[in-house]
């Protein structure tokens, strides 16, 4: 299943309508993952899947004018830096 699919699956979103506004956030969230010192490869494979999805949920909450990410997620980002790509 593409990312897409597995962000839509956890936020409860069906059919195409929003599919160009969570895109945005999915590259915003890859991006701030590369940013902040994760490997592209970690942030494109199975392991940043759920975090990836965590920080879309948090800035699709917080669309209307405040966003904000989540303790958790800028704190498995963290995690996530320091993990080698020969361990994804």
């Amino acid at each position: 299943m593409a990312l897409l699919d597995d962000v839509k699956t956890a936020l409860g979103i069906t059919g195409d309508y929003q599919d160009g506004t969570l895109q945005l956030y999915i590259n915003e969230v890859k991006q701030f993952m590369i940013d902040g010192g994760v490997s592209s490869r970690v942030v494109n494979s199975s392991v940043a899947t759920g975090i990836i999805i965590r920080g879309v949920a948090d800035l699709w909450n917080y669309g209307a004018g405040s966003a904000d990410l989540s303790p958790y997620f800028v704190s498995r980002v963290v995690q996530l830096a320091y993990k080698k790509d020969s361990e994804v």
